[in-house]
C-alpha cells in the first residue's frame, strides 16, 4: 500500500491495515519470545545439567546463565546490522529475515549433543547457537515496534506500541506452559531428552508466524520517507552518532536498567529458587504461566495509560514500583513457600516489568527520526540490553554463591540501583525533536 493510498483509505480500510499489523506484530512477536523464553527457562532447568560436566551444581547454574548471557551479548550486533537494515530495505522485510534467523536456531538447539555425547563440544556450539539466536531476538524489538509506533495515529501510540509487549508476554505464557506440561509427573522426562520437544517443533511455530508477517503492510511513514528519496545516504549508524547521539543515550541507559530489573525478576528468580531453595520445575513453570496471564491482561491496560497520561511518567511509575519491591521481592523468594514464591514472581513479572516494557514502544520510538528509527531503537536497545540483562541475572548468580549465607541482599541493591537508572532517561526525553506526541 503506498503513502497516497493510505492517506486516502476509509475507516474500514484503516481498521483492517491495523488489524494487519496488530496480527503480525503479537503473532510474531510471540513466536520469536517463545524461542528466547524456552531457552531462560530451561537454562535453569535443564541447560547445567545436560550441557555441562556434572559435580558442583553451583558453578554450572553459573555456567548456564553465562551461555544465557552470551545470547545478549550478540544482540547489540543484531541491533546494528539488521537495525540499518530496517531503516535502509523496510521494516517489513527486516522483520521476516529476524524471525528466519530466530527461528531455525532455535530449533536447532534441540537437536544439539550433550555432555555426555561430545564433552566440551556441547557447550561450545551450544554458545554458537546461542550468538546467532541472539542477534535475531536483537533486531525483534526494534523493527515489531517502530512498525507498529509508525503504522499508529498521533493519539494512539501508546496502546498501539505496547503490542509488542503483548505479544512477549503470550510468549512467556505459552514457553512456561510447555514446561509445565513437560514436567508434570516430575524432572526427569524433562532432563532425559524431553527438553528437546519443543525446541524441535518451535520451526512449526515459525512457518505460521512467517505466513502472517508476510502480509503485513509496510510502514507508512517508512514509505513516505522513500517516496520523498529523504532517507539518509550515511549508514543509519553512521548518522546516529554524527546527530542522534542524545536519543541514543537515553535508549541505552533506560535499556541498563530496566532489563537489570526485568531479568533479575524472571531469570535470576528461577535460577536461584531451582537451585538455592530446591523449587522443582512444575513450580517454577507455573509461576511463569500465571505470571505471564497476569500481563497479558496488564499490557493493553499499560499502553491505554500512555495515552492517557504519557508512556513516560508510565516508565517513571514502574521504575520507582521496582525499587519499593526489590526487598519484598527478595524475601518472598527466600521463604521457599510456593504461594509466596507465585506472589514474587506474579508481580515483579506480571505487573511491574510488563508496565514498563508496555511503554517502551512509543517511548523509544519517538526518540528518533524516521530515517534513523529502526538503528536507534535496534543498536541503543540492544546495547543496554546486552549490559543489563547479560550481567545482572548472572553477577546476582554470583552475589549469592559469594554469600556466606547465600543470602539476596547485594542483589536487591543491583534491583535499587537498575531503578535508578531507569528514572534518567524521563529527564532526557529527545522525543519533542522528533514528533509531536506526547509519549
Amino acid at each position: 500500500m503506498t503513502t497516497t493510498a493510505i492517506q486516502t483509505e476509509t475507516p474500514a480500510e484503516e481498521k483492517r491495515r491495523l488489524r494487519k499489523v496488530a496480527t503480525a506484530t503479537i503473532v510474531g512477536t510471540t513466536v520469536e519470545w517463545f524461542d528466547f523464553y524456552l531457552y531462560a527457562s530451561m537454562a535453569s532447568i535443564v541447560i547445567a545439567k545436560v550441557f555441562f560436566p556434572a559435580g558442583d551444581s553451583q558453578l554450572a547454574t553459573i555456567q548456564a546463565s553465562v551461555t544465557f548471557a552470551v545470547g545478549f551479548i550478540a544482540r547489540p550486533l543484531g541491533g546494528i546490522i539488521f537495525g540499518a537494515m530496517g531503516d535502509q530495505i523496510g521494516r517489513k522485510k527486516t522483520l521476516i529475515v529476524t524471525f528466519m534467523l530466530m527461528g531455525i536456531s532455535t530449533a536447532i538447539i534441540g537437536i544439539l549433543p550433550t555432555f555426555d555425547a561430545v564433552g566440551y563440544w556441547a557447550p561450545a556450539l551450544l554458545l554458537i547457537v546461542r550468538i546467532f539466536q541472539g542477534m535475531g531476538a536483537g533486531a525483534e524489538y526494534a523493527g515489531a515496534a517502530g512498525a507498529s509506533y509508525e503504522h499508529a495515529r498521533s493519539n494512539k501510540r501508546g496502546s498501539q506500541g505496547a503490542w509488542p509487549a503483548l505479544g512477549l508476554n503470550l510468549g512467556l505464557v505459552l514457553s512456561s506452559f510447555t514446561i509445565f506440561l513437560l514436567t508434570l509427573n516430575g524432572d526427569e522426562f524433562l532432563i532425559s531428552g524431553g527438553w528437546r520437544i519443543p525446541f524441535v517443533l518451535s520451526i512449526l511455530l515459525v512457518a505460521v508466524g512467517l505466513w502472517v508477517r508476510r502480509s503485513m503492510p509496510e510502514s507508512p511513514e517508512y514509505e513516505r520517507l522513500s517516496e520523498a528519496g529523504a532517507k539518509s545516504k550515511r549508514l543509519p549508524f553512521k548518522a546516529l552518532i554524527a546527530k542522534e547521539w542524545r536519543g541514543l543515550l537515553v535508549v541505552v541507559v533506560l535499556a541498563i536498567g530496566y532489563n537489570a530489573v526485568s531479568y533479575i525478576f524472571k531469570s535470576f528468580s528461577l535460577s536461584y529458587i531451582t537451585e538455592y531453595q530446591k523449587t522443582p520445575a512444575n513450580l517454577t513453570a507455573s509461576a511463569v504461566t500465571i505470571a505471564g496471564v497476569v500481563a497479558i491482561i496488564a499490557v493493553p491496560i499499560f499502553g491505554w495509560l500512555c495515552d492517557r497520561f504519557s508512556a513516560k511518567l508510565v516508565i517513571a511509575t514502574g521504575a520507582v514500583l521496582s525499587m519499593v519491591f526489590a526487598f519484598p521481592f527478595l524475601a518472598l523468594l527466600e521463604s521457599g513457600e510456593a504461594a509466596k514464591i507465585m506472589l514474587a514472581i506474579g508481580i515483579g513479572t506480571g505487573i511491574v516489568a510488563p508496565m514498563m516494557f508496555s511503554a517502551q514502544g512509543a517511548f523509544l520510538s519517538r526518540q528518533f527520526p524516521t530515517e534513523t528509527r529502526s538503528s536507534g531503537v535496534g543498536s541503543g536497545r540492544e546495547i543496554g540490553t546486552a549490559i543489563g540483562a547479560g550481567l545482572a541475572p548472572t553477577g546476582s548468580l554470583v552475589l549469592v554463591a559469594a554469600s556466606a549465607t547465600n543470602a539476596t541482599t547485594g542483589v536487591g541493591v543491583v534491583l535499587t540501583i537498575a531503578g535508578l537508572l531507569i528514572l534518567i532517561p524521563a529527564l532526557l526525553d529527545q522525543g519533542k525533536r522528533h514528533s509531536t506526541d506526547k509519549n
